[in-house]
């Protein structure tokens, strides 16, 4: 006669759970719509931001040869953790799946991480340079024959902290105009082909970005005989924004993006579980994970602060 012998939840079992659900949250994290990937491969990297390549010209004499204007940021890598611990016992009698729910909740917290750095980025961006020398959100961009340029724009409420939708539709709107108008170094329009935008409002805002949003067309042209598909509009509210008066317009649809995400060391976790020396002396199983990134600043054209006046 054969005995069953109930195993239990195994470790196995919890770090194939943890997998699954970190690529499940990864893909829906809205980091991933703001940010370039790159893998890294040392302790810090270096961006150099060429400049654009001149624009088309009438073959009228030789070549006029143009070199490219070069700037750059640095970004430096971090090493990141998370750990928890669970009793050996506790876990071979989970029978609820609360054990599971814990192990999904580190899934989430380590596949939204991007969205803690890039919100820090975001409250620090009216204070903090990029690769042009000025602060990320800033009136006095200058680059070559760009003229000066502003991604930090004012639009005139009746309440700063509590826009109707009207007014929340109307600065989204300037938003977009705002970005369609920057030129590159060469004086050529940089987002003239721009269709897909992320707004991104603190949680205050939320009611009138539904609205203004879910009941109205953002057209990509006020001329009604040219077909051109409107803009293709999306929208988060983030609560970690401390934001009460104003919010991000953001392209997502370009070659470039207004943010970086460099990553070393992909997510990794590492447990302590059956057979252990943790398991042997205390009767504990360990999760941990491990992960190291960090995120900067890319292409401010693609971002547009617009405050509440």
């Amino acid at each position: 006669m054969s005995v069953v012998v109930d195993t239990g939840l195994t470790s196995r079992a919890v770090v194939g759970r943890f997998y699954r659900r970190l690529e499940e949250y990864a893909r829906a994290a809205w980091w991933t719509r703001l940010a370039l990937h790159f893998s890294s491969r040392q302790a810090s990297e270096t961006y150099k931001w060429l400049g654009m390549v001149p624009q088309v010209r009438e073959w009228v004499g030789g070549r006029q040869v143009k070199p490219l204007r070069g700037q750059g940021v640095t970004i430096v890598n971090k090493t990141w953790e998370a750990t928890v611990r669970i009793d050996a016992d506790e876990q071979r009698r989970d029978k609820t799946g609360q054990i599971m729910v814990r192990i999904n909740e580190l899934a989430r917290r380590v596949a939204t991480h991007p969205n803690k750095l890039l919100t820090t980025l975001l409250l620090n961006g009216e204070s903090t340079a990029c690769y042009d020398g000025q602060s990320f959100f800033d009136t006095d961009h200058s680059e070559g024959d760009s003229g000066t340029q502003s991604n930090y724009i004012t639009s005139d409420v009746s309440t700063p902290t509590a826009p109707t939708d009207v007014e929340m539709y109307e600065a989204i709107v300037k938003g977009i105009a705002q970005l369609l108008a920057f030129k590159d170094d060469q004086g050529e329009p940089m987002n003239e082909d721009a269709r897909e935008f992320l707004v991104l409002v603190p949680m205050n805002f939320l009611s009138a970005t539904l609205v203004a949003l879910s009941g109205r067309t953002v057209e990509a042209t006020s001329n009604p005989l040219a077909r051109v598909e409107p803009f293709r509009m999306h929208w988060v509210a983030n609560p970690r924004l401390t934001w009460t008066d104003r919010f991000g317009i953001f392209r997502t649809d370009g070659s470039t993006r207004p943010f970086i995400f460099q990553e070393e060391l992909p997510v990794q976790i590492q447990v302590l579980a059956e057979g252990s020396e943790l398991e042997v002396n205390e009767n504990q199983h360990q999760y941990g994970v491990k992960a190291i990134h960090e995120a900067g600043y890319g292409f401010w054209q693609d971002a547009c602060l617009v405050k509440f006046e």
